[in-house]
């Protein structure tokens, strides 16, 4: 786990943000905390200095798949360019005109949504604290913590939620699955392994697709895409 900037307070969930639907303890009543609005932009900036990235460089390097690099440790392995255009498209139609999308687990999806400057909304839901770099478009998120969720997240309120959870277990996907079901308002996309059809099947009433997704480097896992709904990701 990435440590917090030094000096930034953290809630309940162990993120940096204002008010979370899990209950700060007794022992923080008494310590002064900065607005909400203060720790994120000391969040961004302590992330653009620790990992280079210019407060006001060119947005698409800011935004493009590598910019934040991948660790192994917290398995992370990012799409490759044409698998993440092509997921960015598809939740682009999937959530409409001024759609809202959440990118979980996803940020190669959630950066190529923002190269594009398409007329709908994202949020990157992560456990890396180096995609703070994103501001308020950045949600702080442990799986194992599968609700604890800034409350001005409401329930059903993004029209997809795309998912990739990090790991290959039913313990995981299961934790995951609570959050796109609290989430979506109805559209969901997974991707994940092939092991995990079954599952994938019990918890969410989604499908597996024909389309091939592939990352930057060879993952051993067959690795593949879900969906509930009709997608041009099955023709």
């Amino acid at each position: 786990m990435m440590s917090s900037p030094v000096g930034v307070l953290k809630d309940g969930c162990g993120v940096l943000s204002g008010n979370h639907r899990c209950t700060m303890s007794d022992s923080d009543d008494d310590v002064p905390q900065l607005s909400a609005s203060t720790l994120a932009a000391l969040q961004e900036f302590y992330a653009e200095e620790k990992f280079g990235l210019a407060k006001h460089g060119d947005a698409v390097e800011k935004f493009s798949v590598g910019a934040v690099g991948e660790d192994w440790r917290m398995s992370q392995f990012w799409y490759s360019e044409e698998t993440a255009e092509r997921l960015a498209e598809e939740v682009l139609l999937a959530a409409g005109e001024g759609g809202r999308i959440a990118c979980l687990s996803a940020p190669s999806v959630y950066q190529k949504l923002k190269q594009r400057n398409a007329d709908a909304s994202a949020v990157l839901l992560e456990f890396d604290q180096r995609f703070s770099i994103y501001g308020d478009e950045f949600i702080f998120y442990d799986y194992k913590n599968p609700l604890c969720l800034p409350e001005d997240v409401a329930p059903q309120s993004f029209d997809i939620v795309i998912a990739d959870p990090p790991y290959l277990s039913p313990e995981c996907l299961s934790k995951v699955a609570l959050t796109v079901k609290f989430l979506t308002k109805g559209k969901v996309l997974l991707c994940t392994g092939a092991i995990m059809e079954e599952e994938a099947e019990k918890l969410l009433g989604v499908k597996i697709c024909r389309f091939l997704p592939k990352h930057n480097h060879n993952l051993a896992n067959e690795f593949r895409c879900y969906v509930n709904y009709q997608s041009a990701l099955d023709s």
